[in-house]
């Protein structure tokens, strides 16, 4: 494992094979979710994302449908828009028996679906006879339990493993056990609703017998089984499972708002990253829902993931934001603890279930290596107060925010300097605490990476907004010299900051400070998120915003996270010239709070048509910063999530942002500011938008250079200002 973190860092994703050629199918319930190829099988020596995953570890590594021992054809494959059903259409190859006995290609339909349910997959296969013969057909599923851990499954190597059990086979069950070093027995459990004709080892086989236009029937459950998992209940029939997934699918909704525009395409788009998000909010516990960050590698909360995917989603879903805050206040650091770069009040980083945290193989089961989730905890508490007046839930946190701002002032600021630095204590834990956290995305103009401790740019900007949101919500609770000192520590902090961090020569601001207090004069993304948090002045913002979107950070799909022409460029890299929707996202806002409404407009445009060449339209976690080609789609990121929470979130802020649109529910006011609207949008309805107790529909529709306000319908006591 050494040698694997010494090559590439923590955070690498091993990519033996490409991904991006393969249509997965990806379903996720709660702590379990589930990566199968285009046919519904798992063939992960193939595509090492692919299997069923429960709690961070792959519980299932294959399973291969074969006819004749022959793979299927494909006929068709689906996900459904809620993300709840894969469905696959399958019939078989010319099959050759002998001689004088063949089968010819057409002949068997085979309908398959499935779900997931209380960690356990659900599928159903449906095969009919479609020959004018009476049709004789041997039908084998294969199955291989890996019961790797995720971060195995990324490709880090470990010394030893586990103890694999002798698998258990009855007349309709097949049992894969494995005993892991955390002294933790899983457990795969495969059951059939029809014995199978021969069950051993990792095969079950059917012998099927179907006159013309026959049809049969059967299914199939597997259970990811450990010990400890005190809440899988009993196994249901596939129509009682399939009924009560439909109702927690349905349930899922929150206090979203309905969102329709002109343009069918970009309302498919937006259908998905509503599935998506619902699928990616997990229970985390007495009913706190928190957005799993992204699947395959990041299903689990990540504190800075979630924060920022409930700033976009805001407006739209408060609900989100509430679990987020709750969560993650609930899990804030207590006491110092190396191993976890832990220290009091510090907001969570991640949080992960398997075997090698369990073993501390890796510091990740409760894990605080992150700079910028402190400041974004209060940032969002702040904003959600304003959103929706929720002054009760607020002052139930406002402990936690006083700990946040602490450990901002005390421990975030290594050496006084009024930065707040990072510096991992932990053994393998992340080199660069901030979102672009692989190992080499902080270096100077010479290409040498910074040491830390390491004050980055962004970090600065968001401690500045999460003071002043800090003050507002102190303000609100009657604590009024809280908050004269600290808009006194926020101004301070913005003078600070724009002497020390901006670069006329560059121009911008610098990407961070290093240990010796040397700027890293490097042409980044993250001084757009100074202009999203709103530390810089108006005239540096204009200067940011046309740096950013020149051709050599602007692709026309959005904005590389690396200029061109800087050292370690490369638009395949992870951090070093890709593109990342949430990052634009973030600068689109940035933009939009200056009043570069054009601009904001021309990063939503560009994510819009990028998702047309992306599997289900969906905003991928990233992908590569190549220029724009003509007549050519978007050049995919081999390994990234998808779905990804806060790319999913991003089409919602892109939206607000080009919008102007601000929800202030503790005045009972929503304000347009300069709202705006893309070539690709002529009108955008919005209905059951609630504002405190009152509910608002409206309309945005383009007139000539101009976007007109309509308010459709207002229940309650609520003010609707449009500002130009």
């Amino acid at each position: 494992m050494e040698d694997v973190i010494k090559v590439s860092g923590n955070h690498y994703v091993l990519a033996t094979s490409a991904p991006g050629a393969e249509q997965n199918r990806i379903v996720k319930q709660s702590h379990t979710f589930a990566v199968f190829d285009s046919l519904g099988d798992i063939r992960s020596v193939v595509f090492n994302n692919q299997g069923i995953f429960h709690n961070g570890t792959r519980y299932v590594s294959g399973y291969q449908f074969l006819i004749e021992g022959k793979r299927p054809l494909l006929l068709s494959s689906d996900v459904t828009r809620d993300n709840h059903l894969i469905t696959v259409d399958l019939t078989n190859p010319d099959l050759i028996l002998s001689p004088i006995e063949q089968i010819p290609r057409g002949t068997v339909h085979v309908f398959r679906s499935k779900f997931l349910w209380e960690g356990r997959c659900y599928e159903k296969y449906r095969i009919r006879n479609f020959g004018l013969d009476r049709l004789s057909v041997r039908m084998t599923l294969k199955f291989s339990c890996d019961f790797d851990d995720i971060f195995e499954v990324r490709g880090m190597k470990r010394s030893r493993k586990g103890e694999f059990r002798e698998t258990v086979a009855g007349t309709h069950i097949i049992e894969f056990p494995y005993l892991g070093l955390d002294g933790i027995l899983r457990t795969t459990r495969v059951e059939f609703s029809q014995s199978p004709d021969s069950l051993q080892g990792d095969e079950a086989a059917f012998n099927v017998l179907l006159d013309t236009n026959e049809e049969m029937e059967f299914e199939i459950v597997i259970s990811c089984l450990s010990e400890g998992d005190e809440y899988i209940g009993p196994v249901l029939s596939y129509i009682d499972a399939y009924a009560s997934s439909s109702r927690f699918f349905r349930m899922a909704r929150g206090r979203e708002c309905s969102i329709r525009t002109s343009n069918d395409f970009f309302n498919t788009v937006m259908e998905r990253a509503v599935s998506d998000l619902r699928m990616l909010l997990t229970d985390e516990g007495r009913n706190v829902m928190y957005p799993h960050a992204g699947i395959p590698w990041f299903s689990t909360p990540f504190g800075r993931d979630g924060l920022i995917t409930a700033m976009e989603t805001l407006w739209f879903n408060p609900d989100i934001s509430r679990g987020v805050l709750e969560y993650l206040a609930n899990n804030q650091a207590k006491s110092f603890n190396d191993i976890q770069d832990s220290e009091p009040g510090k907001i969570l980083h991640e949080i992960r279930m398997g075997e090698m945290t369990n073993t501390q193989e890796l510091p990740f089961a409760r894990y605080y290596g992150s700079a910028d989730s402190t400041p974004l905890f209060v940032m969002l508490a702040g904003r959600y107060l304003q959103r929706t007046g929720d002054i009760g839930f607020i002052e139930t946190i406002w402990p936690h925010i006083k700990r946040a701002i602490d450990w901002i002032n005390i421990y975030g600021d290594v050496d006084g300097d009024g930065f707040v630095e990072y510096k991992k204590k932990a053994e393998f834990g992340i080199r660069n605490q901030a979102w672009k956290d692989s190992p080499d995305s902080v270096f100077h103009a010479d290409g040498s990476l910074a040491e830390p401790p390491i004050a980055i740019c962004e970090v600065q900007a968001y401690i500045f907004n999460a003071k002043r949101q800090a003050a507002f919500i102190a303000q609100h609770l009657g604590f009024q010299q809280i908050a004269f000192e600290l808009l006194t520590q926020a101004k301070e902090l913005q003078r600070n900051f724009e002497h020390i961090f901006w670069d006329d020569d560059l121009p911008g601001y610098v990407l961070a400070l290093d240990r010796d207090k040397k700027p890293c004069r490097v042409r980044a993304s993250n001084m757009g998120h100074c202009l999203f948090s709103g530390i810089s002045s108006n005239a540096r913002a204009r200067v940011v915003a046309e740096s950013l979107m020149d051709e050599s950070f602007f692709s026309e799909w959005g904005v590389r996270t690396l200029a061109k022409g800087q050292p370690r460029y490369n638009p395949m890299s992870y951090h070093n010239g890709s593109i990342w929707p949430h990052d634009n996202a973030m600068i689109a806002e940035g933009f939009s709070r200056y009043g570069f409404k054009e601009q904001a407009g021309r990063i939503m445009n560009a994510l819009f048509h990028m998702s047309q060449f992306t599997e289900l339209n969906r905003f991928p976690e990233l992908f590569c910063g190549f220029e724009r080609r003509l007549n050519q789609g978007p050049t995919l990121y081999p390994v990234a999530c998808a779905p990804q929470a806060w790319a999913a979130g991003s089409i919602f802020s892109l939206l607000q942002s080009c919008l102007g649109l601000t929800i202030q529910s503790i005045n009972r006011q929503i304000t347009f500011t300069q709202p705006y609207l893309p070539d690709a949008l002529k009108s955008v309805f919005i209905r059951n938008l609630p504002v405190g107790d009152a509910v608002v529909d409206f309309a945005a529709e383009q007139h000539e250079d101009n976007v007109i306000i309509k308010v459709l319908k207002r229940t309650g006591d609520v003010s609707v200002i449009v500002s130009k």
